[in-house]
């Protein structure tokens, strides 16, 4: 009960996002943009100065770049099988190897883990937007429609915020620079306010898609990847890692966690197929109902439900 309880606000939120754009026809694109460019950057810094660095990061460094790049490895291939454009595969790789483990993955953590299970959901969080603002940004670059050269690619990359914001938080952190309350309350309400923002957009980019819209294959394979593939390849990467047992299990629940809400803003932004992107996160978010409950019984957290 606590598990549907915890999900219920974010539910909510989409559907305010879809009746919203039905009925006032908000211009996505530029949302997306202010959303990306101006809230998300404060929400990374305050993220990355707020939480100490510690021998951790290194372990759970390696682990997000390796679970973000086999993923990737096995939908490249399935595209390439499959003879999928490269839109289609970009749009792919941005709808399965990007977890939510943000607003969606740190709650769940904290009710059936405690918090120490929570420290390590934020460590997650962290990294995991760090993984998106630069490689998801290359992925969504890549696959935009306007046809540009791997150096335009690597320029819209560097020129993402979100990783400036991350790099400056961590400086702050490691150089001691203090900041006020009055600074830091400052740079919470807007960063935390890139979190609603972006479920609202999501809710509204799934107003104006049609059933007939829907590629049922490729979001298919989307799902596959995200809710079954990600969990038994992170069960296999945590098996080596030296990390304590509960550790263990919050990565293998955060690697099952639905798509990140994060992707629809860069394919919208960038639009490489918004209707695709959006399409699996809304369902592996639904989907979660089912899979979720059954991850967590699966790795016998130390709280049942």
């Amino acid at each position: 009960m606590h598990f549907f309880l915890i999900l219920f606000p974010i539910f909510c939120i989409f559907i305010v996002g879809f009746i919203g754009q039905k009925t006032l026809r908000f211009d996505i694109s530029a949302l997306s943009k202010m959303a990306l460019y101006v809230l998300s950057p404060f929400l990374s810094f305050k993220t990355f100065y707020s939480h100490e660095l510690t021998i951790s990061y290194l372990y759970y460094v390696f682990y997000v770049l390796l679970l973000c790049v086999i993923l990737a490895s096995i939908v490249t291939l399935w595209a390439y099988l499959m003879k999928y454009n490269l839109k289609e595969r970009c749009a792919l790789v941005l709808a399965s190897c990007f977890m939510n483990n943000g607003n969606y993955g740190t709650p769940v953590i904290l009710v059936f883990f405690g918090a120490i299970g929570f420290d390590v959901a934020v460590i997650l969080m962290v990294l995991q937007q760090f993984i998106m603002s630069t490689i998801g940004v290359y992925f969504a670059a890549k696959g935009s429609e306007y046809s540009i050269s791997q150096k335009e690619v690597f320029k819209r990359v560097f020129r993402m915020p979100i990783a400036y914001g991350a790099l400056l938080g961590i400086m702050f952190q490691l150089l001691h620079i203090p900041l006020s309350d009055q600074i830091m309350l400052a740079v919470s309400m807007i960063g935390d306010s890139s979190i609603p923002v972006i479920m609202l957009i999501l809710g509204m980019q799934l107003a104006t898609l049609h059933i007939r819209q829907v590629e049922i294959a490729k979001v298919s394979f989307a799902l596959l990847i995200r809710m079954v593939v990600s969990p038994l390849v992170a069960l296999v990467l945590v098996y080596f890692m030296p990390i304590d047992y509960m550790s263990k299990q919050v990565l293998i629940v955060l690697a099952a966690m639905p798509s990140a809400a994060n992707t629809t803003l860069l394919s919208v932004q960038f639009n490489t197929k918004p209707e695709m992107v959006s399409s699996a996160t809304f369902l592996s978010t639904l989907i979660s109902l089912i899979t979720l409950p059954i991850v967590l019984w699966l790795v016998d957290p130390p709280i049942v439900f």
